[in-house]
């Protein structure tokens, strides 16, 4: 049987690097989101307009423990006045749902510890971490890393944003803990202290979802090893090569890195 027999992926099917085996692979993909506000919003959104959860063995997983508030509709577009006071998995799930009732949508509705994350992630294909604090960062990566399953790390603050790709099959690129090791408290303030301008963090957000169809698919050229840094005040987007650090805590058994090929340079590559 074709993938989404409605066609509303038609778009999806006329891609070469998508077609009909790529949209059945987004389609069967279990996807955890952890984090429904400005970066999750988006990322749910749009994993759930491309079909992901629509096949029998597929879902979209909303992790997140918070309620909407008002404060938050300045940038978590997945929410709305009338779902204030709601759980933020609840208001997303409905949210998606109304783009497409046909998807599989799951909830985890309280905070992820370190053995809930040991449970929850080997069962996934893909994680999106859309938090807001470093300790669940590190929580994250950690459980993805002993799973061997990809995980797309998006954060921003301010005018700021960043994104990179942890892949721990491939064993010359970083984890998140090769390239955050101390945290300070000056790393720790968070948009209610600092403030954000909501379309840096949908961007983010739009990116982890574009980044998460390509793994999905296997299209094109993954972010892993490298580390994207956007600045909205001068709209930049720039790149930073990274590589595995010896004596990383979470990743330490890896060959020695391997040099990437040679590529052309994209046009509005990151810095």
């Amino acid at each position: 049987m074709d993938p989404s027999p409605d066609n509303r992926h038609a778009r999806h099917l006329t891609l070469p690097q998508i077609g009909d085996e790529g949209q059945r692979k987004i389609e069967a993909a279990r996807v955890l989101i952890v984090g429904l506000g400005g970066l999750g919003s988006p990322a749910a959104l749009y994993l759930a307009a491309a079909g992901v959860g629509r096949g029998r063995a597929g879902a979209l997983v909303l992790a997140d423990f918070d309620v909407v508030e008002l404060s938050n509709l300045q940038r978590q577009i997945a929410h709305t006045s009338p779902r204030a006071g709601q759980l933020k998995t609840h208001s997303a799930r409905t949210a998606c749902l109304a783009i497409d009732p046909d998807l599989t949508i799951e909830t985890i509705d309280h905070g992820l510890d370190d053995d809930d994350l040991a449970e929850t992630v080997p069962g996934m294909d893909l994680v999106l971490d859309c938090s807001d604090n470093f300790p669940t960062r590190f929580a994250i990566n950690a459980a993805c890393v002993r799973a061997g399953v990809p995980l797309v790390s998006g954060a921003a603050i301010r005018f700021d944003g960043q994104l990179m790709t942890i892949d721990p099959r491939r064993a010359d690129t970083p984890c998140y803990h090769c390239l955050y090791q101390d945290v300070g408290q000056e790393q720790t303030d968070g948009c209610a202290q600092a403030g954000i301008l909501g379309p840096v963090v949908g961007l983010v957000g739009c990116l982890q979802a574009l980044e998460a169809l390509k793994l999905l698919c296997d299209a094109g050229q993954s972010l892993a090893g490298r580390l994207m840094l956007i600045d909205g005040l001068s709209l930049s987007i720039d790149e930073i090569a990274l590589a595995p650090r010896p004596g990383c805590p979470v990743c330490p058994t890896r060959p020695a890195p391997v040099a990437p090929a040679p590529r052309e340079a994209d046009p509005g590559a990151p810095r």
